[in-house]
């Protein structure tokens, strides 16, 4: 009898040692920028970014003027990469959020988002971070847009 009851004891201990009959483990909840890089929005404090249509002209114009100061010397509006890469049909490859974080948090996505060191790979070039904020951002955005075709 005291061998039956060791043994069922052993029995017990092994199994609970071994995590048998436990529910299967899920895997840890992602971190806010762990989650924006698997939704393809980049990292930075842009998490969502609503698009009118038709274009807001006033923003065309103002992310036009801004193409001209600061990002013009490097990127062409064609498919031509320059420095940097060309914008032509950025919008059509990127989320809106993408573009904004690239633009106003460089350095990290730099150094964390996959397609921001493939380009860096392409063009051997790290972008400079030209302080534009978040308005400049989504103007510069609607400027692109305008630039890809949208109406």
């Amino acid at each position: 009898m005291k061998i039956r009851y060791y043994s069922l004891c052993l029995f017990l201990l092994g199994l609970a040692s071994c995590g048998g009959g436990s529910a299967p483990q899920t895997a840890a909840p992602k971190s806010p920028d762990e989650q924006m890089l698997a939704e393809g929005k980049g990292i930075g404090e842009i998490k969502s970014v609503e698009l009118n249509s038709p274009l807001d002209a006033e923003r065309v114009t103002r992310g036009k003027a801004i193409y001209d100061m600061k990002c013009a010397a490097c990127h062409k509006l064609t498919d031509q990469k320059f420095v940097g890469p060309g914008w032509k049909d950025v919008t059509k490859r990127r989320k809106p959020e993408w573009i904004m974080n690239m633009v106003t948090n460089v350095e990290i996505m730099l150094d964390k988002d996959e397609e921001a060191q493939k380009l860096l790979q392409l063009c051997l070039t790290r972008m400079p971070n030209q302080n534009v904020s978040t308005g400049d951002a989504r103007d510069v955005l609607e400027f692109m847009r305008s630039n890809d075709g949208e109406k």
